[in-house]
């Protein structure tokens, strides 16, 4: 990715590696709310924005348990990350008039997991005539609104 002077590149590159521990381990640790941008917490995993996402909306959902794939994981904590992907899609196409998504796992390092040690899913809100070209062509996101105000907007859906 070219470095492009941003807020969002910069807080990204002055907090980048300076955490100790699994991101999604830390944060379920902390108190939810814009800081933390857990949206939502099941039994066994949480919904949670993604802190640098591609479009707004886009979501995570991850186990409470550090594991790095899906069948290390029991069947009840699988079966609950696909209730709670569900309910995400369901909840962002309230939100945003969502039409389509792009929904997936990185599952180790060759396949570009960026936390390749804690599995989860990726669920990305897709429009026709989006903007998540950029990110291909140049190296550059859209995001018409704050993470702040897509961790309230998603809370309240999923409160709702």
């Amino acid at each position: 990715m070219k470095h492009i002077w941003s807020p969002w590149r910069m807080t990204y590159i002055e907090n980048s590696g300076k955490e100790d521990g699994c991101v999604f381990c830390n944060v379920q640790k902390k108190e939810d709310g814009p800081e933390n941008l857990i949206a939502l917490r099941g039994k066994l995993a949480f919904v949670i924005l993604n802190r640098y996402p591609y479009t707004s909306g886009h979501l995570m959902v991850v186990p409470f348990e550090h594991k790095p794939n899906l069948e290390e994981l029991d069947a009840a904590t699988r079966a609950e990350m696909m209730e709670l992907t569900s309910r995400a899609t369901t909840v962002l196409r309230k939100i945003y008039n969502t039409k389509s998504f792009n929904i997936g796992v990185n599952i180790g390092e060759a396949a570009g997991a960026g936390v390749k040690e804690h599995v989860h899913i990726h669920i990305v809100p897709r429009w026709v005539g989006d903007t998540n070209f950029m990110s291909s062509l140049a190296e550059t996101r859209v995001l018409p609104e704050t993470l702040e105000d897509t961790w309230q907007r998603v809370r309240k859906g999923f409160q709702d």
